[in-house]
Parts: C-alpha cells; sequence; structure tokens
C-alpha cells in the first residue's frame, strides 16, 4: 500500500494538538511535496528526512511523495515532526511495516545522518498522548521528560535504525524507565535567617496561607528581597497535577523541567523587562515571566522602576489566573495562577520617613514616584506593609525567630482547611464564596462598613480584605471571623488617600 498514517503532535502555547502525517507514493516525476500550513522549518523537513533515510541505508523512494499535516488549518512550526514524517515515507514505501503505526506517536528532529535530535514541548505532548492511550516515540534526551506523565509507556529512539528495527521487529525497543531526576527535595532559603522583622515575617505567613499578593515598601537594606526569596518555601508542596503544569509550562519554555521539579517556581524579573517579557509574546507566542511562575512566586523589585505600561497588563491575569495573547490569525491562552510579591521604596532616595533624616525629596517628587503605580493596580494587592529598618544589635544577638519548616507546618493547616471547606485558597474566592464562607455579624459587618467609609476602600479591596480577615481566621483554625480579624486585615489596607 502506498499509503501510510503517522501520529504526532503539534505545540500551541501549552497544548498539544494532534497532528496526523499522511504520506502517499504516486507514479510521476520525483518528488516531495509538503502541505498542511508548514512554516518554514517544517518545509525544510524534506531535505533533513530525505538525507537521514538515505544515510541510514534506506532507499529513498524515486516516486511523486505527498505529505500531508493534518489538520490543514493548524500552523505547524520547528522540526519535531521529522521523525513521523521519515516514518511515513518508510511505511508508505514498504520498508517498515504498517501494522502498529496507530498505536504510536511520533516527536523528534532528524539529523541528515538519521539521529534523531531532541525538541522542546515534551511534556505536553506525553499527556496527551496518555490519554489518547498511545505509545510516545521520543528523542533519548526527552524520555526522562516524557516520562513525567506517569502511565505512559515511552519509547527513547537515538537514531530512525532503530525505530525502523523495531517495528520490523528485529531489536525491539524497551520501554524507557524513569531515572531518579523525577523527585527532587525543594531547597530554599530558611525564613530564620532574617533577623528582626517580625511584622513583615507575620505578613509573609499570612500572604502564604491565603495565597494573597503582597507589597513591601521600606528602605534599602531592610531585608524586603530576603523576606520574598523565602516565600515559596512556605507554600504547600505541590500536588500532581500542579506540578505537571509547571513542568509542560518550563517545558514549551525550553527551560528543563527536570531541574526544579516538583518545586514552586521563583521568578524575579529585572525592572527593565518590556511587556512580552513579563507576559508573554511574539510572532510565534511564548510564555513570560508571568507564567512562568504559575503555581508559584513573582517577585517584582524595585516595583516603581518597572515602565507603567508593562506593569498595567498584570492586572488581568491577577484577577483571573491566565493571560491570552491575541494574534492575528488565532490565541494562545497561557496559564499564570501566580502569587505577586513586590518591593518598593517610599521614595526616589529610599529613606522617606527615616529617623536619621537622611531623606531630601520634595513633596513633588515623593508624589509622582508614587503616582508611578496605579490605583486599579495596587487595588489588587491583598497586603500592604511597611518594613522599617532593625536596630543593629542584631547584628551581636543573632535571634532569626521562626524557622521555615515551622512556619510551613501553620501554613499547610491553613491551607488545607481552606480546601477542604471551599476547594480553593482563600485569595481565590470568588463572591458566592465570599458570601458563603466569609459572613459576619451583623455588628461586625457595620463596623467594617464604616471603617471602610473612612479609609475610602473600593468595593475590590473590601472584598480582599475579607479574604484576608478569613485567612487569619484559619490560621487560629476558627471558623467565625472575628472583629480582630478584621482589624488586623484593615492595618494591610492602605486608604485610598495614601
Amino acid at each position: 500500500m502506498s499509503l501510510a498514517i503517522v501520529h504526532s503532535r503539534a505545540q500551541v502555547g501549552v497544548e498539544a494538538p494532534a497532528v496526523t502525517v499522511e504520506a502517499h507514493l504516486a507514479n510521476g516525476l520525483p518528488s516531495m511535496a509538503l502541505v498542511g500550513l508548514p512554516e518554514t522549518a517544517v518545509k525544510e523537513s524534506k531535505d533533513r528526512v530525505r538525507s537521514a533515510i538515505q544515510n541510514s541505508g534506506f532507499d529513498f523512494p524515486a516516486r511523486r511523495i505527498t505529505l500531508n499535516l493534518a489538520p490543514a488549518d493548524l500552523p505547524k512550526d520547528g522540526g519535531r515532526f521529522d521523525l513521523a514524517i521519515a516514518l511515513g515515507v518508510l511505511a508508505a514505501s514498504g520498508q517498515v511495516p504498517l501494522e502498529g503505526l496507530g498505536e504510536l506517536e511520533c516527536l523528534g528532529e532528524l539529523a541528515l545522518s538519521g539521529e534523531v535530535r531532541p525538541v522542546q514541548g515534551v511534556l505536553p505532548a506525553a499527556l496527551a498522548a496518555r490519554a489518547a492511550g498511545r505509545t510516545l516515540v521520543v528523542p533519548r534526551a526527552n524520555a526522562e521528560e516524557a516520562c513525567l506523565a506517569s502511565g505512559l509507556t515511552v519509547l527513547a529512539v537515538g537514531h530512525l535504525l532503530e525505530l525502523a528495527a523495531h517495528l520490523n521487529g528485529h531489536t525491539p525497543l524497551t520501554p524507557h524507565q524513569a531515572g531518579g531526576l523525577l523527585r527532587q527535595p525543594a531547597s530554599y532559603p530558611d525564613l530564620a535567617e532574617v533577623q528582626g522583622q517580625l511584622a513583615a515575617k507575620r505578613a509573609l505567613l499570612v500572604a502564604a496561607s491565603g495565597g494573597h499578593n503582597l507589597l513591601l515598601s521600606g528602605p534599602p537594606g531592610t531585608g524586603k528581597t530576603l523576606l520574598a526569596s523565602r516565600l515559596p518555601g512556605l507554600l504547600p508542596p505541590l500536588s500532581e497535577e500542579e506540578a505537571l503544569e509547571v513542568a509542560a509550562i518550563h517545558s514549551v519554555a525550553s527551560q528543563a523541567p527536570l531541574e526544579a521539579w516538583p518545586q514552586r517556581p521563583f521568578r524575579s524579573p529585572h525592572h527593565s523587562a518590556s511587556g512580552p517579557a513579563l507576559v508573554g509574546g511574539g510572532s510565534r507566542p511564548v510564555p513570560g515571566e508571568i507564567t512562568l511562575a504559575h503555581q508559584g512566586v513573582l517577585f517584582l523589585d524595585e516595583l516603581p522602576e518597572f515602565d507603567r505600561k508593562v506593569l498595567e497588563v498584570l492586572r488581568e491575569p491577577l484577577e483571573s489566573g491566565q493571560i491570552v495573547i491575541a494574534r492575528a490569525r488565532d490565541k494562545v491562552r497561557f496559564p499564570a495562577r501566580f502569587q505577586l510579591v513586590a518591593a518598593m521604596n517610599p521614595c526616589p532616595c529610599g529613606y522617606l520617613g527615616d529617623p536619621g533624616g537622611r531623606c531630601r525629596c520634595s513633596p513633588d517628587q515623593v508624589q509622582r514616584y508614587r503616582a508611578k503605580l496605579s490605583g486599579p493596580l495596587l487595588d489588587r494587592i491583598d497586603l500592604h506593609l511597611t518594613v522599617a529598618r532593625e536596630s543593629t544589635s542584631l547584628l551581636t544577638t543573632g535571634e532569626g525567630g521562626e524557622t521555615s519548616a515551622s512556619a510551613a507546618a501553620r501554613v499547610a493547616a491553613a491551607r488545607r482547611r481552606q480546601l477542604q471547606r471551599q476547594g480553593c485558597a482563600n485569595a481565590f474566592l470568588d463572591l458566592p464564596g465570599l458570601q458563603q464562607h466569609c459572613s459576619l455579624p451583623e455588628e461586625d459587618r457595620r463596623w467594617l462598613e464604616q471603617a471602610s467609609e473612612r479609609l475610602h476602600l473600593s468595593l475590590r479591596a473590601a472584598h480582599r480584605l475579607l479574604k484576608v480577615a478569613r485567612t487569619l481566621a484559619d490560621l487560629e483554625d476558627v471558623a467565625q471571623i472575628g472583629r480582630h480579624h478584621l482589624a488586623e486585615a484593615l492595618q494591610y489596607r492602605p486608604s485610598a488617600d495614601h
């Protein structure tokens, strides 16, 4: 038979839609036509496949070859289809059997020698192949990554000859077994290394317990960056599903997911980062920093130094937990459920309010500096805290306080209560969930309304205040939000006039 069908996977964002490679041989002048909306790298696969087949000792058919990548309206790019195309040509020409091809999915780029080279975005394809019930054939360098999808049969090949020998029954391939890279111990800096700053540590504990966003403001050298870097170590371990989401994103972004799997990501882009660097983009959209921080922490140091237009793009993902990048041809959706931790100085010189009187900034300079941050963005940050300068006597006492392990245990207990009650962290409660799980006695409700009016809080800010109060109650393991929880939550909300 001169028609062969081989299954493969494309890459669109963090998804891996199915692609069927159809190879047909017909009489006529020798040629090879590739159709199905291929990009330049895919069109060039014709030459790579021809050389790989010939240099592997196979006969390249001297016939009219038509290769169709279906569906035709799905853009295809990269060298990930080389192995499937070569296998289709060999099967259509009778050099490998057609039997069993329907149970395989192939990914891999071919060298001219027939060697199979690694490609990016293997893990999303592995998850999709597992859902489809097929065996995945990948380059040997990608096999460990593909094995993160537990329950999937993975065949690792280093050369086109190995796959042909397997299909011909000469040298069957043994399914790849996962090595020791799948579960690496998390290594985070300890909270006890931060000396003093009890109020900031308390805010960090609250942020970790409820998944809240946090803004730290204070002079240089007060430990804002140190505090932010300790947050991932306080968060609960990733579930299997969350860990696979994180690994899939890093696979698509060509950042080896095995290096830190299954740790929570901590991303800290420089303040000179552009909008596309932060949210993702490009003619072929790739994940940005907010997606790379999915299920982890995005730390923005020197927040007012970021371009205001760049910061404004954070508003949508902070609310929805995803980012949609629209292009003329289609839209790509990336997950972006991250915790934002930001740090800033109180003024351009950084020493406003310092007891030593070192600040020389005028009121206009301070106002312009703070005006770089829009009200809608600040409204989406649940916890606002001023970090004061600590006494240098801590250098000699060396008292660090609670360790990350102790704090993480309290966070895990509070998060378990939230998941059992409502199925999500408090920060992600919607309006019906807020009304159900954050109800207040009538007296406390009136008290909160009066306080919100005095501070000129928006309705969004009042809702976020309630979520923080719910987290404070969960830390104490009490079912009802109390007046003291509301009072502490109010301390973390600046007024609209601030």
